[in-house]
């Protein structure tokens, strides 16, 4: 056992743990900070949130301890078993887990309250490693990437089932370890594409283009998948005779319909363009048969799954989400401003934040978060307390430390001599990646409020430990 011990203290990476030292002690003064009433300064006091944080701290270090004991093998060995067991965890939370702010994801154990969707993450986690690192693997056997979907969506749909959307979401940060892995640059950019599209789509359709009866928004979408479509068979064959024909088709259709519909009969243009994804459909097929190349009819599949998913996600966003829903979206692209309603929380934060100016007012002296203007002040919306205390220098401190933090993570991943350890690495980097830019993003309302916490300066035990 003495023999472990100097090899786990020798091989540790102390740059890594200072880091997280320094982020857990600034994310406790924060939290200080948040929940401080005036006169107040019982930070010991385990009764209050800061005490409480500070009890949850001091555990994380005693299991931390225990997992470095642990001998590597013991992981590999049973990451399936403990992502079963967290899986389970997660169907019985479904059902006994009391509705606490319009969800059941907390299960109450005598005092103490835990949320089994933050321990699905590393379980998550655990298991793609092991799945990943078996001998035969590949990411171009569409066996085994159907076995890493899987892997993924069981725990986001059982975490839906919960009424807990924005964990759920976390889960698609592993779809980034997939991409390191081997899967196709053109997955994530179909990826980044379905985003475009889903927001362009929702927040300029009722813009109409001049005189016409073109919706904008819907407009755009569709001439992106054309021209996408035409970059694509560029960039994977290298043909510019077929990219001159799609780019002077769509150029010269929807000018002359452009003219026609502004000047003598007014149509929506939008007609036009399903022609011209049909016409393009047709093209690429008939140039796959021809010169026997299935990239073509890939590019196909491409500009109909496209144009299927921009009307599908307008069905989503009327029909499926919830109203409240709707308004947080509706509320961060701009589309509607309601500052005693939903968007509220994002309001006071960036007051809290540009109430802080260049340094900030100092440790404890935020009057938005102390009058508690901010709620969830103390744990999704923090970073307010960040800005408005320290000021811009001092959250931008902050930001750069998660930013050397992740970096120093991906290479200690790339370090690592087994595939295990490197798609497990890879697979807390992209959980902190997306924690960080969603949490920091809502804060700033640039994305929607979906209740995502700031690693190590959120107050609670589950997401920290």
């Amino acid at each position: 056992m003495a023999t472990k011990r100097d090899s786990v203290w020798r091989s540790l990476d102390w740059t890594t743990i200072g880091l997280y030292l320094l982020l857990i002690t600034v994310g406790w003064l924060s939290v200080c900070g948040a929940s401080y009433d005036y006169g107040d300064r019982e930070f010991w006091d385990f009764s209050t949130r800061a005490g409480k944080q500070l009890v949850w701290i001091v555990c994380s270090f005693g299991l931390a301890f225990v997992l470095l004991m642990l001998d590597d093998a013991v992981y590999d060995t049973f990451a399936f078993l403990i992502y079963i067991g967290l899986m389970a965890l997660l169907v019985v939370t479904v059902f006994i887990a009391p509705e606490t702010k319009g969800s059941r994801s907390w299960l109450i154990l005598g005092p103490v309250s835990l949320q089994p969707a933050e321990f699905a993450k590393f379980a998550t986690a655990l298991a793609l490693a092991k799945y990943m690192s078996v001998y035969s693997f590949t990411m171009r056997s569409w066996k085994h990437v159907l076995g890493v979907v899987a892997l993924i969506l069981l725990p986001m749909l059982l975490i839906v089932m919960q009424q807990e959307t924005g964990s759920a979401l976390v889960y698609l940060a592993f779809f980034l370890v997939l991409y390191r892995e081997g899967m196709p640059g053109a997955v994530l950019y179909a990826g980044v594409c379905a985003v475009v599209y889903f927001v362009v789509g929702i927040r300029f359709d009722d813009v109409f283009i001049a005189d016409t009866p073109t919706p904008t928004g819907t407009f755009v979408v569709l001439l992106i998948v054309l021209l996408s479509a035409a970059g694509m068979v560029w960039v994977y064959l290298h043909r510019i005779t077929p990219v001159r024909n799609i780019l002077v088709a769509v150029a010269a259709t929807l000018a002359v319909g452009y003219v026609v519909s502004e000047y003598l009969v007014p149509f929506n243009l939008i007609w036009i363009e399903w022609g011209l994804c049909l016409l393009l459909t047709g093209y690429l097929l008939f140039l796959s048969l021809r010169e026997r190349r299935i990239v073509y009819f890939l590019i196909g599949l491409y500009a109909v799954g496209s144009v299927a998913f921009l009307y599908s996600s307008g069905y989503f966003f009327n029909r499926v989400l919830e109203p409240h829903q709707q308004t947080r979206i509706e509320v961060v692209l701009g589309m509607k401003e309601d500052l005693t309603g939903a968007g509220y929380n994002v309001n006071q934060s960036k007051i809290a934040i540009g109430s802080g100016g260049l340094t900030g007012k100092g440790f404890l002296n935020g009057t938005q978060t102390k009058l508690k203007y901010v709620p969830e002040q103390d744990t999704d919306f923090i970073f307010c307390t960040v800005g408005e205390e320290q000021g811009f220098v001092g959250a931008t401190v902050v930001l750069l430390l998660f930013l050397v933090f992740i970096i120093r993570l991906m290479v200690l991943a790339e370090r690592q001599p087994t595939v295990f350890g490197r798609v497990y690495g890879y697979s807390v980097v992209s959980i902190f990646l997306f924690h960080l830019f969603i949490n920091i993003g809502m804060v700033l309302g640039l994305t929607p409020v979906i209740g995502i916490p700031l690693p190590f300066f959120s107050y609670g035990g589950s997401s920290l430990w």
